[in-house]
C-alpha cells in the first residue's frame, strides 16, 4: 500500500491522502470524513476507511477540506470538495462520506460528473429538519435551497444511507426521509448501531458500508 499527501489548493486544508493498492485498483473512492464541519475533525477520520477499502483494491483519497473556524463555510466547504475529485484521477469515483461529510458526499454526486454514486453513512441530508442549528453554523437559511441534498433531488445517481437505528447525534430520520424523497436512494438500517459505529471496522455497520460502495462501484 502507498500513501501520498497531495495538495490541490493553497490554503493548508486543500490536501488529500492518496491510497493506492498494490495490485490494479478496482475502482475509486473519495474518503470525506465528518465533524460537523468543524476545523477541530480533521481527516485523520477517514484513514481507517481509506485502509480498509485500498486492502479490498480500490485507489482511496481521503480529503481535507476548508472547515468552520478554519476558512470554511458555505460555499467554500462545498467547493474545496468538488475541488479535490478533480485534483486526482482514479477513474469514476464513489464517495463515500460520515456524518457532515456524509452531506458533501451526495452534494457532490450531485455536481461532480466524476461521482457515479455515494454512500452516506448516518449523514445529514435534510438542513431543515433536526440539525438546523448545526446547518445555520455552515450556512444561511437562504442558502438551504444549495447547500442541503433533500433540496437537491433527484440527486441524478444512486445514493445508498447506511444509518444506526441508535444515532444520538444524527437522527436516522435524515436518512429516512431523504430516501422517501430520492428516487434512486437506498436505505440501510442497522439495528443497535450509533453514530460512530459505521466508521468503525468490524463492525457490522461498516461492513454495510463496505459492500454499499462495492456495490456502487461495480455499477451493481
Amino acid at each position: 500500500m502507498g500513501v501520498q499527501r497531495i495538495a490541490y489548493g493553497e490554503h493548508e486544508s486543500q490536501f488529500g491522502e492518496l491510497f493506492v493498492p498494490e495490485r490494479a485498483a478496482e475502482g475509486g473512492v473519495v474518503v470525506i470524513h465528518g465533524g460537523f464541519w468543524q476545523q477541530r475533525y480533521g481527516l485523520e477520520l477517514g484513514r481507517p476507511l481509506a485502509r480498509e477499502l485500498v486492502w479490498a483494491g480500490f485507489a482511496v483519497w481521503n480529503v481535507e477540506y476548508r472547515r468552520l473556524g478554519g476558512g470554511g463555510g458555505w460555499p467554500a466547504t462545498g467547493q474545496d470538495v468538488l475541488a479535490a475529485i478533480e485534483a486526482v484521477d482514479i477513474g469514476p469515483v464513489v464517495t463515500l462520506g460520515h456524518s457532515a461529510g456524509g452531506h458533501l458526499a451526495v452534494w457532490a454526486a450531485k455536481h461532480s460528473e466524476r461521482v457515479v454514486g455515494a454512500v452516506a453513512q448516518a449523514a445529514v441530508l435534510d438542513f431543515t429538519k433536526h440539525i438546523t442549528a448545526r446547518a445555520l453554523e455552515l450556512c444561511t437559511e437562504e442558502q438551504f435551497a444549495q447547500a442541503s441534498p433533500a433540496a437537491l433531488v433527484p440527486i441524478g445517481k444512486p445514493v445508498i444511507c447506511v444509518h444506526g437505528d441508535q444515532d444520538e447525534d444524527v437522527p436516522v430520520e435524515q436518512s429516512v426521509g431523504f430516501c422517501a424523497a430520492e428516487p434512486q436512494a437506498e436505505l440501510v438500517v442497522v439495528e443497535g448501531t450509533g453514530h460512530m459505529d459505521v466508521i468503525t471496522p468490524g463492525t457490522a455497520a461498516w461492513q454495510r458500508c463496505e459492500e454499499a460502495v462495492v456495490r456502487l462501484a461495480r455499477g451493481c
